[in-house]
């Protein structure tokens, strides 16, 4: 039996609308009871995935910042971190700034942003959903350069860097290559989400990509906590469906990824299951747990 369950949240566990389904949320219990670690893998920051967490009754850790942060749960605090230094951050927002071209912050518990667009926009609209204990803390900065600077107990987990336009997005990305001691996801494909206006629904799309410090990566945070539970690779599940979580979805015991899930991702993975919005998590999980009632 497979011990432990990373979950990719944004394209895995919720479906299009930012939403854990009943039956998604219901397997995924029951298969705790089984005496199953199932956790939280996001690129999001501890705030955002908190209340999932709690609405999945996942009780002990997550992973945050694509594997810069792991939190306990019941202790509430972080037991594992590589996080960007501000003056990395820094060098990273001055070449932003000086091409314009769109970048968010990711702190442990907050979204910084210079305005609502792109990633920030799809999370700022799944916010007017939520009630206020549950929603990402989104803050918008007039002077990112400075309010950065200035900022004295935060912890920065990634910076995303988007752009609707291909060339624009790989004239910035490989001005940042030439940084040293960072990682610089490779993404390929465009970034998609649905945003729900009133009745109405529309799409955005466009490029992205994450930076973060050296080896930080989703499946170096898993080995540091199977290691620590007495679990191993062989004992592991991983789902997920974008870049950030290939190693994971390679190195795990089984690998799965979403039907909708990016081309390197399927390459790699031993099982595909159905998407995120055709409860593809619960499905995969009722397949290798039995016993699932609700």
């Amino acid at each position: 039996m497979y011990k432990l369950v990373a979950i990719d949240l944004d394209g895995t566990m919720l479906n299009s609308y930012g939403v854990v389904s009943e039956e998604t949320k219901n397997t995924i219990k029951e298969v705790e009871k089984q005496g199953v670690e199932v956790i939280i893998a996001s690129g999001r920051p501890i705030a955002s995935i908190k209340e999932i967490a709690k609405e999945i009754e996942s009780k002990n850790y997550f992973i945050a910042g694509n594997g810069a942060i792991i939190y306990d749960v019941k202790k509430g605090e972080i037991i594992y971190e590589k996080t960007l230094s501000k003056e990395k951050v820094l060098e990273i927002i001055k070449i932003c700034e000086e091409n314009s071209i769109s970048y968010n912050v990711y702190t442990e518990r907050e979204i910084l942003a210079t305005s609502l667009k792109y990633n920030v926009l799809y999370y700022h609209k799944e916010n007017l959903k939520k009630e206020e204990s549950k929603k990402t803390k989104i803050n918008i900065v007039n002077n990112m350069y400075e309010y950065v600077k200035n900022k004295e107990d935060a912890k920065f987990l990634k910076i995303t860097i988007c752009d609707e336009t291909k060339t624009v997005f790989n004239s910035i990305i490989k001005k940042l290559k030439g940084i040293k001691n960072i990682e610089i996801l490779d993404v390929s494909h465009m970034a998609r989400k649905t945003i729900v206006h009133g009745t109405e629904e529309y799409q955005i799309s466009y490029f992205y990509s994450e930076i973060s410090t050296e080896n930080v990566d989703k499946w170096e945070a898993i080995k540091f906590l199977i290691d620590k539970l007495n679990i191993k690779k062989e004992e592991v599940m991983a789902i997920g469906d974008n870049s950030n979580d290939k190693n994971m979805i390679k190195n795990a015991g089984l690998g799965i990824a979403m039907k909708q899930s990016t081309l390197s991702v399927l390459e790699v993975a031993d099982e595909i299951t159905e998407g995120n919005n055709e409860d593809g998590v619960a499905k995969i999980l009722q397949k290798y747990y039995k016993n699932i009632n609700f």
